[in-house]
C-alpha cells in the first residue's frame, strides 16, 4: 500500500555561501538568496508543516510544492482565523496552498504552467501572500510535461520568454524560474542566457537532462558553466544523492558547481534538520516536531503520512513502520508515534479558538437568530464519511421515505469574512449550525447534520452501523468513474474528470 500517487517527489532546498551572488532588486522589491538555505518541495511534498520545519532548522527561504495554474485559478482565497492561516481554497473544498504569517516574507510561491496570461493571473491571486513567484521548468513528469509544462517548456524558448516577462511586467515580486539542463552545453547556455535577459531574479538548474532520474550523478560541470555564464544568482539543484547528506555537504556541492546556493530535494525530505549547522537530529526527534505542526494546521493525513514514510525510509518494515502505513487520520499517525496526548490537547485548543471566534462574532447578521431555528455547533468533516456518503443525501432518504417535501437550504454569505451559514427547512421546521463555514456546501452539510441529530437519525458517518444500499442504489452507474478524489494530487485527473472552470477575472485579484 503506497501512502500518496507515485507522482509525488520530494523537495529540492538551497544553501549560500557569504560570498555569494546577490540578486539585483526587481519590480521594487528585492529577494535576496544571499546567506540564505532554501527549501524547494518540487512536487506536493512541501505544504505548509514542511515548510515551517525547514525554518525551525535554518532554512531561511522557502518554496512551496509546484501547484499547476488551471488549479489554482480555481480556488478562493480565505482567511482561516482558527488556524491563523491563508487558504487558497478549490470547489471541492480542498486546500489547494496554504501559507500563514510567519513563512510571508520567506515563502517562494512555485507554479507550473504553459501560459503566460494564466500565469500572471495565478500570481496576482497569490502576490500580497508570497515572497516571490517561480515557474517550474524541470519537471519530466508526464502529468506536466503533456500539459506543455515542466521540462516541455525547454523545447520552447520562445514560450518560455513571454510567460517570464509577463511575469516580471505584472507582478510586484521577483520572479524565478528552475530548469533541467539540455542535450548539449551550447544549447543549455543559450537557455540560460535567454532567460537572464528576460529579467529574471534567479534560475535553478537541476543537473540533469529531463529523461535522467537521481540514481543518474548529477552533471556539475554544466551548473558550474552556467554560473560562470550570467550575472544572476544561479541554485544548483540535483545534490542529494551524490552530495548532500548533512549541511557541510551543501558548501561541498556548492564548490563544485561555483553557484549561489544548492537547493536540495531528498536530503530534505529524508531529515530536514540537514539545514542545521550544528549537525542531524535523531529522526525521531525530527518525526515528531514535524507530526505537531501537520495537527496545528490541519495537514490532510495522506501527505502527512507521505512525509513521514520518506523520513522512515529502510524503517518502513518494522512494526512501527507498519502500523504508519495502516494510519487512516492524523489522530492514528500520533498514536503511532505515542502523541495521542498531543492530538487531544491541540484538537482541544482547536475546538476552543472556534468557540471563542463564535462567541466574538457580531449577531446582526446573523442568519442562526430567529428564534424558531433549532441550532447546534457541528462542523461537516469529509473523512468521518465512506466514500459518497453525506448528511445531505441522509436527509433526503429520509424525507422521501416518510413522503416529506425534500428539504430546503437557505444559505448566505457573510460579507465581513466571506464565510457561509445555512438553515435548511425539514417539515415546517428550521435548522442550522451557529458555526461559519468556508464554502456554500459545507454550510448546507453543517445544517443537515443538526436537523439528523435533533430528530436521532443516522448522518451516514463510518462509525455508524449503517446500511448504506439504498444511497448506493441511487447512484448513476458511472458516478464512481466520475467522481474525483479530492486529496489525489490532481491534474491529470480533472483532465479526465472535468473541465477546467476559471473564476471572473476580478476574482482572480482579490486579496481581502
Amino acid at each position: 500500500m503506497k501512502a500518496v500517487p507515485e507522482r509525488w517527489e520530494p523537495a529540492p532546498v538551497s544553501f549560500l555561501p557569504a560570498d555569494s551572488k546577490e540578486i539585483m532588486p526587481m519590480n521594487r522589491i528585492a529577494l535576496s538568496f544571499t546567506n540564505k538555505t532554501i527549501l524547494a518541495p518540487m512536487v506536493r511534498v512541501g505544504t505548509l508543516p514542511m515548510r515551517l520545519l525547514a525554518l525551525d532548522y535554518g532554512a531561511d527561504i522557502v518554496y512551496c510544492e509546484e501547484l499547476i495554474d488551471i488549479k489554482m485559478l480555481q480556488c478562493k482565497r480565505v482567511v482561516n482565523e482558527i488556524l491563523g492561516t491563508v487558504d487558497f481554497v478549490a470547489p471541492n473544498e480542498r486546500v489547494v496552498f496554504r501559507t500563514c504569517e510567519r513563512e510571508k516574507d520567506r515563502v517562494v510561491f512555485q507554479m507550473g504552467t504553459a501560459d503566460a496570461e494564466r500565469a500572471l493571473a495565478v500570481a496576482k491571486l497569490v502576490e500580497d501572500d508570497v515572497a516571490g513567484i517561480d515557474v517550474n521548468m524541470g519537471c519530466p513528469k508526464e502529468y506536466s510535461t503533456k500539459g506543455g509544462m515542466g521540462a516541455a517548456l525547454l523545447s520552447d524558448p520562445d514560450r518560455i520568454e513571454s510567460i517570464l516577462t509577463t511575469l516580471i511586467n505584472g507582478v510586484s515580486k521577483p520572479v524565478t524560474c528552475k530548469i533541467r539542463i539540455l542535450s548539449s552545453d551550447e544549447e543549455t547556455l543559450r537557455l540560460v542566457k535567454r532567460i537572464e535577459q528576460a529579467g529574471v531574479a534567479a534560475i535553478a538548474v537541476h543537473g540533469r537532462k529531463k529523461e535522467e532520474r537521481p540514481q543518474h550523478p548529477v552533471h556539475c560541470d554544466v551548473i558550474k558553466a552556467i554560473s560562470e555564464a550570467v550575472s544572476i544568482p544561479v541554485i544548483a539543484n540535483g545534490g542529494s544523492h551524490d552530495f548532500v547528506k548533512a549541511y557541510s555537504d551543501l558548501r561541498i556541492f556548492q564548490e563544485a558547481t561555483s553557484a549561489s546556493s544548492v537547493m536540495v530535494a531528498r536530503a530534505a525530505m529524508w531529515n530536514p534538520s540537514v539545514f542545521r549547522k550544528e549537525g542531524l537530529l535523531p529522526l525521531k526527534d525530527v518525526m515528531q516536531e514535524y507530526i505537531k505542526y501537520a495537527v496545528r494546521y490541519d495537514n490532510h493525513y495522506t501527505n502527512t503520512k507521505y512525509c513521514l514514510c520518506q523520513m522512515l525510509r529502510e524503517q518502513l518494515e518494522n512494526a512501527q513502520g507498519k502500523k504508519l502505513h495502516a494510519a487512516q487520520s492524523l489522530q492514528e499517525i500520533c498514536e503511532v508515534f505515542d502523541m495521542s496526548s498531543f492530538f487531544q490537547e491541540a484538537s482541544d485548543l482547536l475546538e476552543k479558538k472556534k468557540v471563542s471566534l463564535q462567541v466574538k462574532s457580531p449577531n446582526n447578521d446573523d442568519h442562526t437568530e430567529d428564534t424558531d431555528v433549532i441550532k447546534m455547533a457541528v462542523r461537516f468533516d469529509k473523512r468521518e464519511y465512506p466514500p459518497q456518503i453525506t448528511p445531505k443525501m441522509y436527509l433526503l432518504e429520509w424525507c422521501r421515505k416518510e413522503k416529506l417535501i425534500q428539504p430546503v437550504y437557505e444559505t448566505i454569505e457573510r460579507p465581513r469574512d466571506r464565510l457561509f451559514g445555512s438553515v435548511v427547512t425539514v417539515a415546517g421546521q428550521k435548522y442550522s449550525s451557529t458555526l461559519w463555514e468556508k464554502s456554500k456546501k459545507l454550510a448546507e452539510q453543517a445544517a443537515a447534520i443538526a436537523c439528523l441529530r435533533t430528530l436521532g437519525l443516522p448522518e451516514g458517518k463510518r462509525d455508524e452501523n449503517t446500511n448504506h444500499a439504498l444511497l448506493n442504489k441511487r447512484k448513476r452507474p458511472d458516478r464512481e468513474l466520475l467522481n474525483c478524489d479530492e486529496h489525489r494530487d490532481s491534474f491529470a485527473v480533472d483532465a479526465v474528470c472535468k473541465k477546467p472552470h476559471f473564476l471572473p477575472k476580478e476574482s482572480l485579484c482579490h486579496s481581502s
